[in-house]
């Protein structure tokens, strides 16, 4: 990661100089008929793609809409690099990422980094309660027209493929399913692969605080999916931000991932199929 990060930017915060951001958060509550949300998305964004991003929009469509709830703001809480997944790429270069494409894209959307900047993996209901703490008692949740607070619900954004692995015996801990799912909820966004409904079926006790969203407009992108398209040296111009794409091109973020699959189709002795993107090409080509 580069070492002229801007001097706000949240990837270049330490635990010791954590600030939680709240520029964009919105905590004036217009209709007192309804209860204060906010939205939170942990994630490994390796790297962020606009169907993370559109999830927000699909979810806050819906609350409108279907719910009694007053959106008031969204997080995206990339995890640390302790959670060791394949394909992720540096806490705080996802921060960067992250960063710039809410930056590029929305003029609601926040990227926390108390999470990433954890040495040690931090549990879901761990996260959430982060977000519960900073929101409603260090801010004091949300001020009404009349003047009174009111405690603002906190619930969790994910994809219906994370909901299944809630419905799956033995994946979490009923504490933390009571926890995430009890307390906070979850709005679930529907993924092409998954059967939502059985996922839901076997989390009964939890249904009145889940919130099933269908995909109006079908997006099947994912970050690994994304890795794969640069491992092949394609372009993924239009699925990823744009300022994402530069950060990758000029950080070389992934090339390991590249270097290791050509290796492996050498030794079979096959030719590789991918061609050099216009999308990750040297920043001294022209556009």
């Amino acid at each position: 990661m580069a070492s002229d990060l801007p001097a706000h930017s949240v990837a270049s915060q330490t635990l010791e100089t954590y600030t939680f951001p709240h520029s964009r958060l919105r905590l004036t509550q217009s209709n007192p008929d309804r209860q204060g949300l906010i939205l939170v998305a942990p994630g490994s964004y390796s790297p962020i793609t606009h169907l993370h991003l559109r999830m927000f929009e699909m979810a806050a469509d819906f609350a409108k809409f279907n719910t009694e709830f007053e959106l008031l703001g969204g997080y995206i809480s990339p995890v640390g690099d302790a959670y060791k997944k394949k394909g992720l790429a540096p806490a705080g270069d996802r921060l960067r990422m992250c960063e710039l494409a809410v930056d590029e894209t929305s003029n609601w959307l926040m990227v926390d980094p108390w999470e990433a900047l954890h040495t040690e993996y931090m549990p879901t209901a761990v996260v959430l309660d982060h977000f519960e703490h900073e929101i409603n008692e260090v801010l004091g949740g949300a001020v009404m027209p009349d003047g009174t607070h009111r405690h603002i619900q906190i619930a969790l954004l994910a994809g219906s493929d994370l909901i299944m692995t809630m419905g799956t015996p033995g994946v979490w801990s009923e504490n933390d399913l009571e926890h995430i799912l009890g307390r906070y909820g979850a709005f679930c966004i529907e993924r092409s692969g998954t059967d939502t409904a059985e996922a839901i079926s076997s989390l009964e006790k939890f249904k009145d605080n889940i919130y099933v969203i269908q995909q109006l407009i079908a997006n099947d992108v994912s970050s690994t999916k994304i890795r794969l398209f640069l491992r092949r040296e394609m372009s993924v111009a239009y699925l990823i931000p744009s300022p994402v794409i530069r950060y990758i091109e000029e950080h070389g973020l992934y090339k390991d991932d590249a270097a290791s699959i050509k290796e492996k189709e050498k030794s079979k002795g096959k030719e590789i199929s991918g061609r050099a993107s216009p999308a990750i090409c040297s920043s001294e080509s022209k556009s």
